[in-house]
């Protein structure tokens, strides 16, 4: 645990596993607004509407919300939807084969496929995405470029209660459409609602789309792990775990505020402060993990902290696993050979504090 002498405001580094363990599962340490964390100074806030999602919600809005969802995000109701998950996975993959090789990898499956399981689920309109997408991806990159992340706010709250009376007006069956005759019928807000959307806006499908490119990486970096996993599939949740412990994705993106003082690893945060826990750093802390810089696809136990823990852990972690295990299964199916495309190399955006491929060339 370290103190950021040179920050903009009182802030807090934490890298071990047990800090940030205690740290994201603390209610006293609360997450502020994607576009206006209240920890800066008064003239420096935005006038506008702030972006709040379901991990800056708190106490009993939050707790209706996670309710409202708990059988659309079960493990149950995920099962059900595997076929279709899988439909889409090929779908893509014989698109994206039939353009022969070289491809993008990216641009042709791990970042639509994310996007069209969660927009299926959720009820957003997959043709939409040239407009929210920007935006999304805008408010997600708020630490770099909070006045972008203030600007795609109000465009984004507009789009999501857009989606809102559109479901109201024309149902399906989608999740969306299910918390809006909820509200309807009083038992949930409107602006409860509106943060769902923007969760799954901003950050429903991105951090899958980042965990399965990452992901793919690390094995055609190491082909033998690629083989590996193609020739004996038993191996697959197993491997999910360890590519959600094992790949960088979350590391430095998170942002807590002490609402009071309290001690933190021999230290004491004042109300105010600002605490940054690196799931990353904490997924590789050598005092938890055996070789934690190793790729280890059976490795046991794994307790990785990817999907949080607490009232805010991760609600879509049952369906983030089967994007993944299933877009992979799918990935090794399609191309048994697959390798990283002679003469190319991957691209990446080296400023983001997240970090996947922003392409990733491919042949088979």
């Amino acid at each position: 645990m370290a103190w950021l002498r040179d920050a903009d405001t009182p802030s807090w580094f934490v890298s071990r596993y047990d800090d940030v363990r205690a740290v994201i599962g603390d209610p006293r340490l609360v997450r502020p607004s994607v576009s206006g964390w209240s920890f800066l100074p008064e003239e420096d806030r935005p006038d506008g509407p702030e972006l709040i999602t379901m991990m800056e919600m708190d106490g009993p809005r939050h707790t209706a919300l996670r309710r409202a969802l708990s059988g659309a995000f079960s493990a149950r109701s995920v099962r059900r939807r595997l076929p279709r998950i899988r439909r889409s996975a090929e779908q893509l993959l014989d698109a994206f084969a039939a353009g022969g090789p070289p491809g993008d990898l990216v641009a042709g499956y791990t970042e639509p496929f994310p996007l069209r399981v969660v927009c299926e689920s959720v009820g957003i309109p997959y043709e939409d995405r040239d407009s929210y997408l920007p935006l999304a991806d805008a408010a997600l990159g708020a630490l770099l470029t909070l006045e972008e992340a203030r600007r795609a706010t109000p465009l984004l709250r507009e789009y999501v209660r857009s989606l809102i009376v559109r479901k109201q007006r024309t149902p399906a069956d989608d999740i969306l459409s299910a918390l809006t005759r909820r509200c309807d019928r009083g038992e949930l807000d409107e602006e409860s609602v509106l943060s769902f959307g923007l969760s799954m806006l901003v950050a429903g499908y991105r951090t899958t789309t980042m965990f399965l490119s990452d992901a793919v990486v690390a094995l055609l970096t190491e082909p033998e792990q690629y083989a590996r996993l193609r020739d004996d599939r038993g191996l697959l949740p197993g491997a999910v775990e360890e590519f959600l412990r094992y790949v960088p994705v979350m590391n430095g993106v998170v942002v807590l505020q002490a609402t009071e003082d309290l001690e933190l690893g021999g230290q004491t945060v004042r109300a105010g402060e600002a605490v940054f826990p690196a799931l990353a750093s904490a997924n590789r802390d050598e005092a938890v993990f055996t070789e934690p810089e190793k790729l280890d696809l059976c490795r046991r136990p794994n307790p990785h902290i990817a999907f949080g823990r607490g009232p805010h852990n991760c609600i879509g972690a049952h369906l983030a696993r089967a994007e993944l295990s299933v877009g992979l299964e799918a990935l090794l199916d399609r191309f048994p050979h697959l390798r990283l495309a002679e003469g190319h190399s991957p691209t990446w955006d080296d400023a983001s504090p997240a970090k996947s491929p922003l392409t990733l060339p491919v042949s088979w």
